[in-house]
């Protein structure tokens, strides 16, 4: 089943390649790379090991 994610700004996220990796303090957080928006955690995770076929 593959996890997807629709972002405030409109773009649906499927895999790593839609979403920028922030550096953060104490892990790694995810957002939008349309519009910057963050993406929860959780989602981010699973968005993150996708792999488009």
């Amino acid at each position: 089943m593959t996890t997807t994610y629709e972002c405030l700004c409109g773009a649906t996220l499927r895999y790593r390649q839609d979403m920028t990796r922030e550096r953060g303090g104490t892990g790694r957080t995810w957002s939008c790379s349309d519009c910057g928006t963050p993406v929860p955690g959780m989602v981010a995770e699973r968005l993150s090991h996708q792999h488009p076929s």
